[in-house]
């Protein structure tokens, strides 16, 4: 096998990824699944607006997106009563992810977390060579005050929060966030990944000044917006910190089509109020079907709902082989104690009754 010259870091990493696709599984097992609600994407996807916008958009796919992102940028300022210089658009949350990494951390710099939580953007952090400081969660939840102290002793370059979490769907009322941000520690940063925002309850999304410098939020089209397959995220931020991002970032990471897409899905708000209410529904069947077969699920702020399986990891692993192996596409959380949970995306009803069909088969087959 020939040596190439990568970096010594590059040479200590493993060559993983983060999320076995449905695509990969499929190929192992030979047959597509029946039901794809494992990966949290919005199965109601983007509205028909946005559909014929693409469409319409096709025969200029030979051009290159606008490197500046204008026009999605004017848009989304608008949308969020801001200047555009606090806007910044990326190849998703995960792209802006590693543009952020990349600003922040070199090797041995230090980072905040909560053990199990979003790991591309641990992926990234080890990607540069930093250190990950990881804390449990607390009652489920993502812990906020803990998450201070760690920043406190080790003085981390970036701390990062979901606010809904994913994996657990659970969150925190705004002003836990706020009080976060204002127990920041000077010279730290808190990531605030926000994907999940549209879905959660009024009083979730906390009021922070665009320009307040201990914060970046991070938003997405691939969630509520229908979404996924175009990739475009975006983060909110103090303009001089946004401005860092064009020193690195990928410029024309963003096709003309996406932007056109983005910028028609953000102005059709009927649809969104419509995937939000649809979202609402199917969490309420997942809770019922959990119910019905004695399990607990936990309230969700997202769209998706972890089904607490009732013992250990080690079990809850075997449930979720026998619904891939009865064509039920569904993920976990991969840190005790929250895999005893699996992790189920809402889906249309037929989805969900194939759900409720295997459940009670899969929990019969692990308890053996």
């Amino acid at each position: 096998m020939p040596e190439y010259r990568t970096t010594s870091l590059a040479k200590a990493l493993p060559a993983t990824v983060p999320f076995v696709g449905p695509e990969a599984q499929e190929r192992l097992l030979e047959k597509t699944f029946s039901a794809r609600i494992g990966a949290n994407e919005n199965v109601f996807g983007p509205s028909a607006n946005v559909t014929q916008v693409i469409s319409e958009m096709a025969a200029q796919a030979w051009k290159y997106g606008d490197p500046e992102f204008f026009e999605l940028r004017q848009a989304l300022a608008e949308h969020y009563g801001v200047g555009p210089e606090h806007i910044m658009a990326g190849e998703g949350i995960d792209g802006l992810f590693g543009y952020l990494v990349r600003l922040f951390v070199g090797p041995a710099d230090k980072v905040v977390t909560s053990a199990g939580a979003y790991p591309t953007f641990n992926f990234h952090v080890a990607g540069y060579g930093g250190e990950l400081i990881t804390v449990p969660y607390q009652d489920d939840h993502e812990d906020t005050e803990a998450l201070i102290e760690a920043a406190k002793l080790h003085n981390p370059k970036l701390v990062y929060l979901a606010n809904p979490d994913n994996p657990m769907g659970t969150w925190w009322e705004s002003e836990v966030v706020e009080a976060m941000v204002e127990k920041m520690p000077r010279e730290s940063l808190l990531v605030l990944d926000e994907a999940y925002g549209e879905f959660a309850p009024g009083g979730v999304m906390p009021s922070i000044d665009p320009s307040d410098n201990r914060v970046l939020r991070f938003r997405t089209f691939s969630k509520a917006y229908g979404l996924a397959g175009i990739r475009v995220g975006y983060a909110i931020g103090e303009p001089g910190l946004i401005n860092e991002f064009n020193k690195i970032r990928n410029h024309f990471g963003l096709g003309c089509v996406a932007q056109a897409a983005c910028v028609t899905a953000l102005s059709d708000t009927l649809h969104l109020n419509s995937v939000v209410a649809g979202v609402r529904e199917a969490r309420e069947s997942l809770y019922q079907i959990a119910s019905d077969n004695g399990l607990e699920a936990l309230a969700s702020a997202t769209n998706f709902v972890a089904i607490d399986c009732g013992r250990d990891g080690d079990f809850a692993k075997a449930v979720l082989d026998s619904l891939v192996a009865q064509g039920i596409f569904v993920r976990m959380p991969g840190v005790a104690p929250l895999n005893r949970c699996i992790r189920v995306s809402v889906g249309y009803p037929e989805d969900l009754a194939l759900f409720a069909t295997a459940l009670p088969k899969a929990l019969e087959t692990a308890a053996r």
